[in-house]
């Protein structure tokens, strides 16, 4: 997220997290490992700390917290094995660590590095995504804003990094328009309907009664904290196993958002406009499930069989 910036507690564990990789990096001079594989693997680690600075993201080696990372690595049109290669790297890193007891537990051991197939691209159903809401009902803080952040993002194709950096001073309930900053801090407006905006009216009236209210993140967690990616990542998991739905990320809104604008007509120009796709790969990679589908109906009408 462009807009966000390192608090003094994350700018302490990233510097912490830089000495570590020194250290490792001297482990892995003794192990002989060759030059070129000491590089990938500083590499790798560096790209990750970057990326928890930008997104203002405590830089902490969970599985949530670098799936978020490969993620959009993929969604800045990384190749797979660039995402795959700077997963390996985190989950050497994090073994390291545990060995040398500077942490109680390796979360990524035994987590294979994401393909490209495995980012979850089947959209959630009508029945899902109505299931996903019901899941949120509810009068308490989190239960209005979940609501609102599943109807954001399952009506506008946000990345989930995004969405967690809206600010209240840039969105626009009665105009239903929010600024998004996207990748290099680019900022694009993206527009919402009337019944997003309801949600987050709701959430915001509500918000009124935080501790952090008078902050511009527009998004706050329970018991007076911030919210940001893993909070994300937590709490619609958390909604999405009550509604019963199964093998959720909250990437997969995303492939919802683009699946419903090319169902209801949408042009694919006017999707990667509000996406932020800068190129056709990302539209391509969106679009193929629906040109799959698409062809089967055509198959079906064309009849070629009946000879």
């Amino acid at each position: 997220m462009g807009n966000d910036v390192p608090s003094p507690q994350h700018e302490a564990a990233l510097a912490e997290m830089l000495l570590l990789l020194d250290s490792w990096t001297l482990r892995l001079r003794t192990e002989r490992k060759s030059p070129h594989t000491i590089a990938s693997y500083q590499d790798g680690v560096k790209a990750f700390l970057r990326w928890c600075a930008g997104s203002g993201t405590r830089p902490a080696l969970a599985k949530a917290v670098v799936g978020a990372f490969v993620v959009d690595l993929l969604e800045a049109g990384a190749a797979p094995s660039t995402a795959a290669s700077r997963h390996i790297s985190c989950r050497q890193f994090s073994a390291f660590l545990l060995a040398e007891g500077e942490i109680d537990a390796d979360e990524l051991k035994g987590v294979p590095p994401p393909k490209l197939d495995d980012v979850l691209v089947d959209p959630l159903n009508p029945d899902e995504i109505a299931a996903l809401l019901k899941a949120c009902k509810g009068r308490e803080l989190a239960d209005l804003r979940d609501e609102a952040v599943v109807r954001f993002m399952v009506e506008t194709p946000s990345r989930a990094s995004e969405v967690v950096g809206m600010l209240l001073s840039r969105t626009r309930i009665l105009e239903g328009t929010t600024v998004l900053f996207g990748k290099g801090g680019i900022e694009r407006l993206v527009p919402f309907s009337p019944y997003t905006a309801q949600a987050i009216d709701r959430y915001v009236r509500a918000r009124r009664r935080h501790p952090l209210a008078a902050g511009d993140r527009l998004w706050l967690g329970a018991k007076g904290r911030t919210w940001n990616y893993p909070g994300l990542y937590y709490a619609l998991g958390q909604r999405a196993a009550a509604a019963g739905i199964a093998g959720f990320h909250p990437h997969r809104l995303r492939h919802t958002s683009a699946d419903r604008w090319l169902d209801a007509g949408g042009s694919e120009g006017g999707l990667k406009a509000v996406a932020g796709w800068k190129s056709d790969d990302m539209l391509r990679r969106y679009t193929k499930r629906r040109a799959a589908v698409r062809a089967i109906d055509e198959a079906r009408r064309l009849n070629l069989g009946d000879f």
